[in-house]
């Protein structure tokens, strides 16, 4: 078998959590160097991909990150507005047949040409173009947080279970390096049991006209939006599943947030012992993961922006190689439907957080510790 950029990433993304860390800088001068090293690309077989949604996450991140992916191609796009289409198609060299609107969409399961539709649509969206897309018979990736409940979420599953079709969520921190090596640490356990985890998200969203600020579209506000970023680091820092959850919800600017919620903070617990304080807001700016063991700590600030991440642990600095999150992601969901591998960002990953994130809403309501039942 042909050694691949993709291959090579992947041992390099290996090597980086293995070697010493004052050696790391050479890990990155190689990944920096990969073309150089590899002479060739990938040239087996590629995932054609149409994107539905063309706003800022689908033209900025996940654009770049189909450009450069080895294993995936933008062949088309779903797109509300005609302007966007003829410039989208004249821009990116699409064929006109591989290109819809909303009410079209169905017919894309005529489409030979199209394997994956990711859906990048507000998240009130996401189950029906998950569903009609899995009918249409094409593998779905689709952005989180998945649906805007369980009840959804299930159904998007079985939906593509019974179309034999994969279903991927949009958690690109799973294939980053900073990231696997939280996920290493939790398994290896270099400095011990997992005591405690904090972690923050936070960004400053005063824009009324924004689809996240409307709760019909948005299902919630900062926690719905970024806060499932902490609920799932406590999961992959813990390398557990959460038993029982406290959660608490303020407002310090309800004229703003009239609608949707302003600021959450919650307290898992987990099998183990560990303790996990997460929080989300609109109200200010934060990007914290802190994992505290038996023996030594970890903190990563910024920690689930686009990067490049930064982070220490008691060992020195997390000195990994910076890398474009979505293009990692891309090609190791199209990998894994085109070898037929385990996906690592699958729909049950996805509605684990949907659980407990109804949870910690129940919590908030209630007041009260509320446990967290998985079937």
């Amino acid at each position: 078998m042909k050694n691949t950029r993709r291959n090579f990433l992947q041992k390099i993304s290996i090597a980086s959590a293995l070697v010493p860390f004052s050696n790391l800088k050479t890990v990155a001068n190689i990944e920096n160097n990969v073309q150089e090293t590899l002479g060739e690309k990938y040239e087996g077989k590629k995932l054609r991909v149409v994107l539905c949604g063309l706003g800022s996450y689908a033209t900025n991140q996940l654009l770049p990150g189909l450009k450069q992916s080895q294993m995936c191609e933008l062949v088309g796009i779903v797109t509300g507005t005609p302007a966007k289409k003829e410039a989208w198609m004249a821009k990116h060299n699409l064929l006109e047949k591989n290109c819809y609107n909303y009410e079209n969409f169905d017919s894309i399961k005529d489409n030979p040409d199209v394997d994956a539709v990711y859906i990048v649509l507000p998240n009130s969206m996401h189950a029906p173009f998950t569903i009609r897309a899995a009918k249409a018979g094409k593998h779905v990736m689709c952005e989180k947080p998945m649906s805007m409940n369980v009840k959804e979420a299930k159904e998007m599953i079985a939906v593509c279970k019974a179309n034999n079709v994969s279903l991927s969520i949009g958690y690109r921190l799973h294939y980053e390096p900073f990231t696997n090596e939280v996920m290493r640490l939790a398994k290896d356990k270099d400095f011990g049991k997992v005591k405690f985890v904090d972690g923050k998200f936070a960004w400053k969203n005063r824009d009324l006209k924004a689809w996240r600020m409307n709760y019909p579209l948005s299902g919630g506000g900062a926690f719905m939006d970024v806060g499932i970023y902490c609920i799932n680091a406590s999961r992959y820092a813990t390398g557990e599943e959460p038993i029982s959850v406290t959660a608490q919800a303020f407002k310090t600017e309800p004229e703003i947030y009239r609608d949707i919620e302003e600021t959450y903070q919650w307290q898992l617990t987990f099998p183990s012992g560990a303790i996990a304080h997460g929080m989300s807001s609109y109200a200010f700016n934060a990007h914290k993961l802190a994992v505290h063991y038996e023996n030594g700590n970890l903190e990563m600030q910024p920690a689930y922006d686009y990067g490049p991440i930064k982070g220490n642990t008691s060992k020195g600095p997390m000195d990994f190689p910076h890398t474009h999150h979505q293009t990692l992601m891309l090609d190791g969901i199209a990998d894994s439907i085109l070898n037929n591998k385990p996906f690592k960002i699958s729909g049950e990953e996805g509605l684990k957080d949907q659980i407990i994130m109804e949870a910690i809403v129940k919590a908030v309501k209630t007041g009260k510790s509320v446990k967290i039942k998985y079937s």
